[in-house]
């Protein structure tokens, strides 16, 4: 854990360093880093409430999240599909987003859960026919994301993606928004995931078929784009249904992934319950 304290001379806030380079303003403990802090355990008590403060998601209900298919080479010849000569456009619902570090529950019936580190565009204004030329401009910012699919939900069901991405807690967003500025080329920014400690995917967005300009620019010509809407932009190879033989989620697993400027994420997979709270989820979306 790295103590920092920022602000104006004489003002200065206590805040921690992330790993990730992120500064955390943690006012909210209670505690300045002073005496008092260090004599009465502050070390452990701020390690513990760190831990206690879930992170939700960085935007607060989308009217939509938009997901790109097939995106990646090499991703589109690991399923054995045609590399798309247009964007491949599906929906993901928006009660699926959740915190960056929430628990992923397997759904009802879910036999094939699978993973897909993916990067996110948050749209910035309200965006329709947009030249591919201006449409930047229309971008807030980048997010991490983990598009979670249910493959058998997804291809043995009538077809329809949605239905395979769509069940609660099956879009982690974040740790954080990147606005467009720190991000000095989305074109061009490593990606990975593990699973139980093992590399999974390991990529860039440089392998993206179409760019953000492209997307942003694509998708509205078909619909609105409002103000945090997101597009999610496709994975690269490496997900479980690529793997010989194919390999899915269990209780029990350990997801993590991150995206070069945008954080790093983990998700704990879990079992269907009834009784299982998700109202993060939903009350986030």
């Amino acid at each position: 854990m790295k103590l920092i304290r920022h602000g104006a001379p004489g003002r200065e806030k206590p805040g921690v360093l992330l790993a990730d380079g992120t500064r955390l303003d943690v006012s909210a403990f209670g505690s300045d880093y002073d005496e008092a802090f260090f004599a009465n355990g502050g070390m452990e008590n701020l390690s513990t409430w760190l831990r206690n403060n879930r992170l939700g998601p960085p935007v607060f209900r989308p009217s939509k999240i938009v997901c790109i298919g097939l995106n990646f080479r090499d991703h589109a010849q690991e399923t054995g599909a045609k590399i798309p000569t247009e964007p491949v456009i599906f929906f993901k619902s928006t009660t699926a987003l959740m915190g960056p570090n929430d628990d992923l529950m397997i759904p009802k019936n879910g036999t094939k859960v699978d993973w897909e580190v993916e990067f996110a565009i948050i749209i910035g204004k309200r965006a329709l026919n947009v030249p591919k030329e201006n449409a930047l401009e229309y971008v807030a910012g980048y997010a991490l994301h983990n598009d979670y699919s249910e493959r058998a939900f997804q291809t043995e069901r009538g077809g329809q993606w949605v239905k395979g991405k769509s069940a609660d807690t099956f879009a982690p967003l974040g740790p954080f928004l990147a606005s467009k500025d720190e991000i000095k080329d989305p074109g061009n920014l490593k990606m990975w995931l593990k699973v139980n400690g093992e590399t999974r995917q390991n990529s860039s967005t440089a392998n993206m078929i179409f760019g953000v300009a492209t997307l942003v620019s694509y998708v509205s010509e078909f619909m609105t784009l409002l103000p945090g809407d997101v597009i999610s932009t496709g994975t690269p190879a490496g997900v479980g249904l690529g793997m010989k033989p194919p390999q899915y989620l269990k209780a029990g697993d350990l997801v993590e992934l991150g995206i070069e400027g945008l954080g790093e994420s983990q998700q704990r997979v879990i079992n269907f319950s009834e009784d299982h709270h998700t109202s993060k989820a939903v009350s986030s979306s």
